[in-house]
């Protein structure tokens, strides 16, 4: 039972040293500043604009991606479940759409690269020089 247990505890230790950290990423010559609330208001409907007024378009990694729950957690301190029923509510009563989903860090850096006005999210790993990071969480 022991060894079992300890073998439970290295398993999760090990698991969370390979979450990465998260960067928050723009298209290079974006020059607005982004905050965690800024980003908290952007990712949850509450503003379609930067701090500075330009127009910002946020980009979700796929549900259930490691790194989309670190930044849930993180970023938007809630969890998948929550966030889920968050925006049924809102697309029911026509008070929202959710941010459009890409289905890993390429994705999303490419999105970043070609859009001006796109925000998103990827693991650190991940950046090259084809976005700007904004933000690390």
């Amino acid at each position: 039972m022991r060894i079992k247990y300890l073998s439970l505890l290295a398993c999760a230790l090990l698991s969370a040293s390979v979450i990465a950290d998260i960067a928050v990423v723009v298209h290079p010559s974006n020059a607005s500043a982004v905050s965690a609330d800024d980003l908290n208001r952007l990712f949850l409907g509450r503003t379609s604009s930067f701090a500075d007024g330009s127009k910002a378009t946020p980009l979700n990694l796929a549900e259930g991606a490691a790194a989309r729950d670190e930044f849930d957690s993180k970023v938007l301190s809630r969890s998948s479940s929550q966030l889920k029923a968050y925006w049924s509510k809102l697309v029911f009563t026509g008070k929202g759409t959710p941010p459009k989903e890409l289905a890993d860090d390429a994705a999303v850096k490419a999105a970043v690269a070609a859009d001006p006005t796109a925000v998103g999210y990827i693991s650190s790993s991940s950046v090259d020089g084809s976005v700007k990071v904004v933000a690390n969480f």
